[in-house]
């Protein structure tokens, strides 16, 4: 197996748009060599725990209301491309995303980091739903057959605050700056959503020399 390291984060759009170019060449091709791991990285690191008014924010990002709306016709012309559906009109607060990564991590334990991944890209960009949000979280951690209860009580506490800090400065001292970033193989990076044309040669290359080396 090939390790396929993701840093992403769930109040990222582009990680929404790439994770779903992605899932396409993994399902067109089942016996691909990849194991995936998600790594914690905060688009905002900097906002408070409860998050913030979204529309605020946009006009603080683009500058005006107009740039903004620019900006999201753009996009939803690749979450055309890539099958996800954004639903802008349902979305009210920016979330910072630190619980959300613990959420990810504690999934990993449980062989279900992927599942909580796609689950909180879902709930933020097609369902509307506060990702900061504890009861969100729970609600999330349950969906996909953890111990609500206990993600409830380890979400009231500083559980893995620290080490979820820690491999976020850590990533940004290897050089990621951006999300969504693929490292393939411990080796070569990719940056941004990237088609899913991409990952399928990506996938042929890869099967192409390990039978070669074999």
């Amino acid at each position: 197996m090939v390790k396929l390291d993701i840093f992403a984060d769930p109040s990222c759009p582009w990680c929404y748009v790439g994770k779903a170019y992605l899932d396409r060449a993994l399902e067109q091709a089942p016996d691909h060599p990849f194991t995936v791991e998600w790594h914690p990285f905060q688009l905002n690191p900097a906002l408070p725990k409860g998050g913030v008014d979204r529309a605020a924010y946009l006009e603080g990002i683009f500058g005006s209301k107009e740039a903004a709306v620019a900006a999201h016709v753009e996009l939803q012309k690749h979450a055309d491309q890539a099958g996800v559906t954004f639903n802008f009109d349902a979305m009210t607060t920016t979330p910072n995303t630190l619980d959300a990564h613990r959420l990810v991590f504690w999934a990993g334990i449980e062989g279900r980091q992927t599942a909580a991944m796609s689950s909180l890209l879902k709930a933020y960009w097609s369902e509307g739903r506060d990702i900061g949000s504890a009861e969100v979280l729970c609600d999330i951690a349950d969906s996909i057959g953890l111990d609500a209860a206990v993600i409830a009580r380890l979400l009231k506490s500083d559980s893995d605050v620290e080490s979820i800090l820690k491999r976020e400065a850590h990533s940004r001292e290897m050089g990621v700056r951006s999300v969504p970033t693929y490292i393939v193989g411990g080796q070569h990076a990719i940056a941004g959503a990237q088609p899913t044309d991409l990952w399928s040669k990506v996938i042929a290359d890869i099967k192409d020399m390990i039978a070669t080396d074999a």
